[in-house]
C-alpha cells in the first residue's frame, strides 16, 4: 500500500516514514502544500496522511483543492490543534479522519488502516493463489512446506502479483507502485526482488511462478 505523506518538519517526517515502512507501506515524503497537490495530482495512492499547518499551502486548502478535483484518495489530517472547531473544518472540507499531535505510533497506524478500510473491506487477509499463502496480517508467504516472513518490498510486490494473478505487471509499475515516481532507484531492482522471490516459491515447492515476458513484464502463472 502506497502513502503521500505531507509533514514540513522533517525529523518527525522522517520519523513517520520510518514507522510506516517498518510496517510495510511504501511513502512518498513532502514537505509543503503545493508540492503535496502536486503529488496528489500526478499520483496514485491509497491514502494520505497531511499536515495542517505548511508552508506555500496549507493542508486544509490542499484538502479542499483535492475535493473539487475529483480525488478521492483518504485523507488523514494531522493537526496540533486540539479545538473541536478545527477537528469539524477538516471533516466538512473533506478529511477522513484526524489524528490531533503528538499521536502514538499505534494510534497512527490503526487510523490509517481505518481509512484505508473501504478499499481492502472485500478483502481477505490472506491471499491463496495455487498452494501459497500471503498473510497481510504477519507479512508471511506460506505453502503447506514451509514459511518466510518477506521483508518491505517483498511482501508489497507478491501483494500485487497475488491480487491480480495471470496478468502482466510491468516493471516501471512496480516501481511506482513500491518504490515512488521520484525515486532515483535503477529499474533493475525489480529485477533482483523478483529473484528473491522466485527462490522462495521454490523453497516452498509452491505449484505457481513468477514468469517474464521480456520487454512486457511479470506475471503470476500456474506451473505446467
Amino acid at each position: 500500500m502506497r502513502l503521500l505523506l505531507a509533514e514540513d518538519e522533517r525529523s518527525l517526517s522522517r520519523a513517520v516514514c520510518t514507522i510506516l515502512e517498518k510496517n510495510n507501506y511504501s511513502v512518498d515524503a513532502v514537505y509543503d502544500g503545493a508540492d503535496a497537490l502536486a503529488y496528489l495530482r500526478a499520483g496514485n495512492y491509497d491514502g494520505v496522511i497531511l499536515d495542517v499547518m505548511m508552508p506555500k499551502m496549507d493542508g486544509i486548502s490542499v484538502l479542499k483543492a483535492a475535493r473539487e478535483q475529483g480525488i478521492t484518495t483518504p485523507i488523514l489530517i494531522l493537526t496540533a490543534k486540539s479545538e473541536v472547531d478545527d477537528k469539524v473544518l477538516g471533516l466538512d472540507s473533506g478529511a477522513n479522519d484526524y489524528l490531533t499531535k503528538p499521536f502514538a505510533t499505534k494510534e497512527l497506524l490503526a487510523r490509517i488502516r481505518a481509512m484505508t478500510r473501504s478499499q481492502t473491506i472485500h478483502q481477505d487477509s490472506q491471499l491463496r493463489v495455487g498452494n501459497i499463502c500471503l498473510d497481510s496480517a504477519t507479512f508471511e508467504l506460506s505453502s503447506p512446506s514451509g514459511n518466510f516472513r518477506l521483508a518491505n518490498k517483498e511482501y508489497q510486490m507478491m501483494e500485487l502479483l497475488m491480487r491480480n494473478p495471470k496478468h502482466l505487471i510491468s516493471a516501471e509499475h512496480f516501481m511506482e507502485r513500491i518504490w515512488g515516481c521520484d525515486s532515483e532507484t535503477d529499474v533493475k531492482v525489480v529485477w533482483v526482488y523478483i529473484s528473491y522471490l522466485r527462490k522462495k516459491l521454490e523453497a516452498l515447492h509452491a505449484n505457481i511462478q513468477i514468469k517474464a515476458t521480456r520487454n512486457i513484464g511479470y506475471a503470476l502463472e500456474e506451473v505446467k
